[in-house]
C-alpha cells in the first residue's frame, strides 16, 4: 500500500472512531442504541426494564432501548458478555460467578485483559454495575394440599427449578445441595415463572422455585385460583450462607400473598443493573441519572422499586461500578 493510501486509511479510521465516540459522549445521545436483557415477561426485571426504557427516552433522551425477553440472570450475563445486550439485570450470586469466571479466564490466558469468549459470540466484554437495585426473595411455592413443610420433603415430587439459564435455577440447585438433595431426588422441570404458574394451575406441578420481588404479580394471580403455601427454608439457610456469603435471609410474611401457613424464613439476594464495556462514561452517567429521576415511574411499574436509593446503590461488590456511574455518585456526594 502506498504512503498516500496509508495516510488516507489512517485518516478514515480516525474519522470512524470519532464518529463512534460522538454517539457516546456529551449531551448528544440520539445515536445510542441499547438492548436491555430483561428476563421473564411476567417478572419484576421485565417490568423495571420496560419502565426504564420509557424513562431513558426522556432523560437522557436516547432512542427507546429494545427490551429483550430472556431466561433470567445467567442468560442476561451471557448476553452482556457476548455483546447481544448492553444493559441488563442480574442477581448478585450469578453476577459474582460471572466475575469469578472472567478473572479465571484472564489468569488462564496469562495476559491482563484477556478472556475466553462467550461460546458462539466471539466476544467477552467486561461487566460493570450501574446500581444496586431491589432485593429478591426466594419463593418456594407449593400447593396447599401437598404435605411437605420443608425442602427435603419434596423428594419424588414434580418441582420446577426455574428456566434453564435463570438465576432461579442456580439458587434452587444450591438449596437442594444444602438440604442434602440432588435434582435426581425430584421429578424436575425447567420452566419460567409463567409456565410454572400455568402448570401448577393445571395440576401438573406440586411446587416451583421463584426468586423475585414481593409481591410478584404472577404469584398473586395464581394464589387467587389455587390454594398455595410457601415453604420455610430456615433449616437449610445456615449451611447455604456459609458456602455462599452473597445470600442473606429474611422473613416473608404470609400477608405478601394473603396465604395461609404463616410467615416463612427465606433467602434474599441483591439485584444489580449492569452494563458491559461498550458503554461510555458519559452514557453510563446519564443512564444512572435517568434511573433515579424515573423512580416514581419505576415504583408504578413495581412496588419493589421503593427500595432503590442512592446511598445503597453503590453496594455492587463484587461487580465494579462503571466509571461513569461512579462519577454520578460522586457528583451527588454519596
Amino acid at each position: 500500500m502506498s504512503g498516500t493510501l496509508l495516510r488516507l486509511h489512517a485518516v478514515g479510521a480516525a474519522l470512524a472512531l470519532a464518529a463512534l465516540s460522538s454517539t457516546a459522549c456529551g449531551d448528544d445521545f440520539d445515536q445510542v442504541k441499547l438492548t436491555v436483557a430483561a428476563g421473564s415477561p411476567v417478572g419484576v426485571y421485565a417490568k423495571l426494564s420496560t419502565a426504564l426504557a420509557d424513562a431513558w427516552t426522556r432523560d437522557p433522551g436516547i432512542p427507546r432501548p429494545q427490551v429483550a425477553e430472556t431466561s433470567g440472570s445467567v442468560d442476561n450475563l451471557q448476553r452482556l458478555r457476548g455483546g447481544q445486550a448492553q444493559v441488563g439485570f442480574s442477581a448478585a450470586d450469578a453476577a459474582a460467578d460471572a466475575v469469578a469466571a472472567a478473572v479465571a479466564d484472564r489468569a488462564g490466558a496469562g495476559t491482563v485483559g484477556a478472556g475466553t469468549a462467550v461460546p458462539g459470540t466471539g466476544a467477552d466484554h467486561k461487566l460493570y454495575a450501574l446500581a444496586r437495585m431491589h432485593d429478591d426473595y426466594l419463593q418456594l411455592v407449593v400447593r396447599d394440599d401437598i404435605p411437605a413443610t420443608k425442602l427435603s420433603e419434596l423428594k419424588g415430587m414434580r418441582v420446577s427449578l426455574g428456566a434453564q439459564d435463570s438465576g432461579v435455577r442456580l439458587i434452587a440447585q444450591r438449596l437442594l445441595a444444602s438440604a442434602g438433595m440432588s435434582i435426581d431426588d425430584l421429578q424436575p422441570g425447567y420452566h419460567d415463572l409463567q409456565a410454572s404458574a400455568d402448570r401448577m394451575r393445571d395440576g401438573a406441578l406440586d411446587a416451583f422455585f421463584w426468586s423475585g420481588g414481593v409481591p410478584t404479580d404472577a404469584v398473586t394471580t395464581l394464589a387467587a385460583t389455587v390454594k398455595l403455601r410457601m415453604l420455610d427454608l430456615g433449616d437449610v439457610l445456615p449451611d447455604l450462607r456459609r458456602a455462599y456469603p452473597v445470600y442473606g435471609s429474611a422473613t416473608l410474611p404470609a400477608s405478601a400473598y394473603q396465604l395461609g401457613g404463616g410467615p416463612v424464613v427465606t433467602l434474599v439476594v441483591r439485584n444489580f443493573l449492569l452494563v458491559n464495556d461498550t458503554i461510555s462514561d458519559d452514557v453510563a452517567e446519564a443512564l444512572v441519572r435517568g434511573l433515579f429521576a424515573a423512580q416514581p415511574a419505576l415504583v408504578a411499574a413495581s412496588p419493589v422499586a421503593r427500595s432503590i436509593e442512592v446511598r445503597s446503590a453503590i453496594e455492587t461488590t463484587p461487580v465494579e461500578l462503571h466509571p461513569g456511574a461512579m462519577r454520578y455518585y460522586r457528583d451527588v456526594k454519596v
